[in-house]
C-alpha cells in the first residue's frame, strides 16, 4: 500500500510541476491543485496508512494507543483551503483575461 501511495504522490507531483511551467494560466491553476493534493496525500500518508484496522489501537498494554488524528485534521483544514485559493485564481484569472485579452501567463498571445 506504501509503493502505490508513492508512486501516486510522485506521479500527482511530476504532473503539477509540469503543469505549472506551461505558459496557460488555466494549466498553472490545475498544477497547483494537483501539487496541493500530492501534498495532501503526503501529509495523510505520514499518519500511517492502516488497512482494516480500527482507529484505536491496542498493542497489548493497558490503555490503548489512540490513532494519530492531526493529519487527518491538518489534510481536511488543507483541502477546504485550497478550495478557495483555487476559487480565487479562477476569478483572477477571468479577471485577466478580460482586460488583456489573452490568458498566457506574461500576458502575450503564441509566438510564431
Amino acid at each position: 500500500m506504501e509503493l502505490i501511495l508513492s508512486v501516486a504522490i510522485g506521479v500527482m507531483t511530476a504532473c503539477g510541476v509540469w503543469l505549472i511551467l506551461r505558459p496557460r494560466t488555466y494549466q498553472v491553476i490545475i498544477g497547483l491543485s494537483l501539487l496541493s493534493y500530492a501534498v495532501n496525500l503526503f501529509i495523510f500518508g505520514v499518519g500511517g496508512v492502516k488497512t482494516n484496522m480500527p482507529p484505536v489501537l491496542a498493542d497489548g498494554s493497558a490503555a490503548p494507543a489512540l490513532a494519530d488524528p492531526v493529519p487527518q485534521a491538518l489534510v481536511l483544514t488543507a483541502i477546504v483551503i485550497g478550495f478557495a485559493t483555487t476559487a480565487l485564481f479562477l476569478v483572477v484569472l477571468l479577471a485577466s483575461r478580460g482586460m488583456t485579452g489573452t490568458d498566457h501567463v506574461d500576458g502575450r498571445s503564441d509566438r510564431k
